[in-house]
Order: C-alpha cells, then structure tokens, then sequence
C-alpha cells in the first residue's frame, strides 16, 4: 500500500477504482454514492461522540470497505477525521491513521494460490487536505510502526513447521539487517556453559534445537545509560509435550511465538525511529515437542539463576524458558524489563480476547502501560500480583513449581512464577499477551496474529522514563 498526501484534493476522486468516503451523524452506513465520475461510500457515525479507539477501527474498516467493493484507491479527506473531543496533533493523527491503514491493509498470502483476477487489495491511499512538515512526519513514522507491526504478524502466523528456533533467529538476523544492532544468537553449547537448565530442559524432546536469540541497540547519546530489555516468549510450537494438548487446542500454537515476534520488531521499528534509547531484546526459542527426550512432569531443571524449577506440567513451558531470559538480563543493569508472552489461557478466562493482561507491582509503571495501551490500540488490564501469591508457586521436591497448587488464578500465579526469577533486581513488567493472540472479525483486521503489542511497545520506548 502507498500512501500519498496532497494539500488539495489533486483530482484524486475522479481517478478509476478510486473511493472516498463521508461520514454522517444518523446517516446511511456503507452505502455507496456515484455522482459524476466520484463514488462515496457513506459511514453512519450514530449518534455518540466519536474516541481514539473507534477512529482506529473507522479507519481500518475504510481500507475492508474498499477490499470488498474491489476498489484499488482510498481518498482520506484529513480534515474529516479530525473529530470533536479527540485532542490530538496532526503528527499524532496522521500516524493513527497510517498504522491502521496497514495493519488492516495486511493479509497472510504465502501459501495461498493467486486468482486469475489477481488479490483484491487497495493499493493506495490518497490523503487529501493535508500538508505540512508534522503530518509529513506523522504519516513517515505511521509506515514505519504499522509495517513492523505487520511483519510481527506475518512471522507469527507463519505454521510451526515453517518458524523453527533457528529459522526464528535467521528472520531476528535479517528483521534488523543494515540497522545498527548488534545480532547475537547462544546455541546449545553456550547455554550449557551458562546453566539454562530451564531453555534446554524444554527444548530437548525436539529435533529442532533451542537457541537463545540477542539484540542490542544503543541509540542513546550515553552508551552506558541503562537499557530498556524487552523478552518474548519463542515458542514456536508448542504440543504441550508430555503433558498433551487436546487436539483442537495444537491449532493456532505457530503463533506461541508471538511474544518473540512482537519485541524483535518492536526493536527493528526503535531502530529505524532511530530512537535515542539503549535497547536489549532477549528471545529463548524452542519447540515443544513429545519424544523420548523430552522433560517429563516430574522432573527438577536447574535454572540459570540457581533456582530449581519442579515440572508438574510440561505444558507450562513458557515460564521456564522466561525464567533464565530474565536471569540473563541481569547483566545488563536494566532501568526497566518488559517480558512478553502468549502465557496463560486463563488470561482469556479473565479478560476475553479485548486486552493483554498486565502484572507489575509498581503502580507508576502500571499506569504508564495502561496510558500506553489506549494510546496505541495495544490495550491492558491490570491483575494483582500480591506476593501471597507466592506460596502457590512454592514446591516441594524443586524451589518453586511450574504450576499453582489449585485451578484457579492461572494467570496470576504464572506471573508469580516469573517473579522469582526477578528479584526486585530491576523495574519489571509481565504481559500476557494470551488474549490478543489472535484478531477479532470486528477489529476489521485479517485472519492470523495481531500483532500485540508492537505499537505499545514502541511508545514505551519513545516515552519511557515519563
């Protein structure tokens, strides 16, 4: 998709294959209107004041509107979208609408046959009534965060047997290529020599071998200024092991990487934001597999921090791997860590599919995310991390066990699992991005990963400290 601005209307609504769009109180919804050469599509706005969050989606559903009538071209009247009651910018709105454009501008093709008509997609946007340095830069910095969002999604939604651990740490190598970023990847030999008995424990009941992918920037004008270290979750299949999934819950579990996904493209927009921050991003990647060597419920894993982790359930697994991720970003004094993972399928009991969960104990650094969150679309939702969630975490042949000692509050103890690990050694953030694992048909995006929550993450990394 190509996005043009013009400070008149430049003819656009004439071109063929061109739509625009009108937005009316109590009007006609999706209707389309040709009059001499100019066909209109017409949004009924109802009658309740309009949000950030219903402009992103009234966004994204021009570019489906479009897709579903077969029109190539989408004219963006810039002033029509400036609503009452949305106090923001013209830098700040065109980079809304140009995030929400892509994302919904996106589809997983790769294995798809191309019709003899070809895709129908849109493939510009024409945004008139618009001129000036700030929407310029807006719509610049919009591509940017939308296309890494976008390339977030498409490596998550690629099938397990297509994204392996070493395939994701190639694509890790390649999504910062000519970027100043420091690539690193630890194999199997280097995690030995430093005891993540948590990453090897799970990755060794697969034919694909776990690796431990490393990124590094340092943007800031003080090369020694604290990082900000962002972890995700690399799984990238994950069968449950020994401890198997049903059958219908291995469908969709490629995407059990998405946490990894997201901070490595978080990263690779920072880097082309050229953002003045030092960033580290840390991915355990492994595959889950049942074998003959696979870790066994049962079994006690050493972890990297010296802690033993008791294994009553190899379904667990994602914790154990962030547990030495967050041991090894120690080394890097860190003024803030954001670990981010598919986690828990009672975050979804909880909270739905609308909202990432957020755990944290500091109450500024909640309401940072929260802010964060409605800003960007990546929204959140605080539950309690009390520390007498420690006892049901607590084991009895290991230090602490990979599962609480009831049913309930999964997604609770998961996040007092990964505590341990922390320390209070440094700030730290746990989302469970569970609940936004996949899109939502009224979210007016395809099919797949949705890609959460790049666009948050990259807004903590403009704005934090604030």
């Amino acid at each position: 998709m190509k996005i043009l601005i013009s400070r008149e209307n430049a003819g656009y609504w004439q071109k063929k294959g061109a739509l625009a769009f009108r937005f009316d109180v109590n009007g006609k919804d999706g209707i389309i209107v040709s009059q001499g050469g100019r066909h209109t599509c017409l949004f009924s706005m109802g009658d309740k004041e309009m949000t950030r969050r219903k402009l992103m989606l009234l966004v994204r559903r021009m570019v489906s509107e479009a897709v579903a009538k077969k029109y190539k071209m989408i004219v963006v009247d810039f002033k029509q979208l400036r609503f009452p009651g949305i106090t923001i910018s013209d830098s700040e709105l065109a980079e809304l609408i140009t995030v929400n454009l892509l994302m919904a501008d996106f589809v997983f093709r790769d294995f798809l046959s191309k019709p003899k008509e070809g895709f129908s997609d849109v493939e510009t946007v024409a945004v008139v009534h618009a001129s000036g340095q700030d929407i310029k830069r807006g719509i610049e910095r919009g591509t940017i965060i939308g296309e890494e969002a976008n390339r977030s999604r498409h490596i998550a939604t690629m099938p397990g047997g297509e994204m392996t651990p070493e395939i994701l740490a190639r694509h890790a190598k390649q999504s910062v290529k000519g970027l100043p970023v420091k690539y690193s990847v630890l194999d199997e030999r280097a995690m030995k020599r430093l005891k993540m008995g948590g990453v090897l424990g799970v990755g060794k009941g697969s034919e694909a071998k776990p690796c431990f992918i490393i990124l590094e920037y340092f943007g800031a004008s003080d090369k020694k200024e604290k990082p900000v270290v962002l972890i995700g979750k690399g799984v990238t299949f994950d069968t449950g092991g020994i401890n198997l999934k049903p059958s219908d819950s291995t469908l969709g579990m490629n995407m059990d990487m998405s946490g990894g996904a997201a901070v490595i493209h978080a990263l690779a927009a920072a880097a082309r934001l050229k953002l003045k921050k030092n960033i580290i991003v840390l991915v355990p990647a492994v595959e889950n597999m049942m074998s003959g060597s696979s870790y066994r419920p049962g079994d006690v894993l050493r972890s990297m921090s010296g802690k033993t982790i008791e294994v009553q359930n190899t379904d667990a697994e994602g914790r154990i791997i962030l547990a030495d991720a967050l041991t090894y970003a120690k080394r890097y004094q860190p003024s803030l860590v954001v670990d981010v993972a598919t986690l828990t399928g009672a975050a979804l009991v909880a909270l739905g599919e609308r909202a990432t969960a957020l755990f944290t104990q500091d109450e500024k650094l909640e309401q940072i995310f929260r802010h964060l969150g409605e800003e960007s679309g990546d929204y959140v939702w605080p539950l309690p991390l009390w520390d007498e969630y420690d006892t049901e975490i607590k084991g009895t042949f290991g230090d602490v066990a990979n599962v609480g000692k009831t049913r309930w509050g999964g997604a609770i103890t998961a996040a007092a699992f990964l505590k341990q690990f922390v320390d209070d050694a440094y700030p730290w953030v746990h989302l469970d991005i569970a609940p936004r694992m996949t899109t939502l048909p009224d979210e007016f995006l395809s099919k797949g990963s949705a890609g959460a929550p790049v666009r948050l993450l990259v807004k903590l990394l403009e704005k934090f400290p604030s």
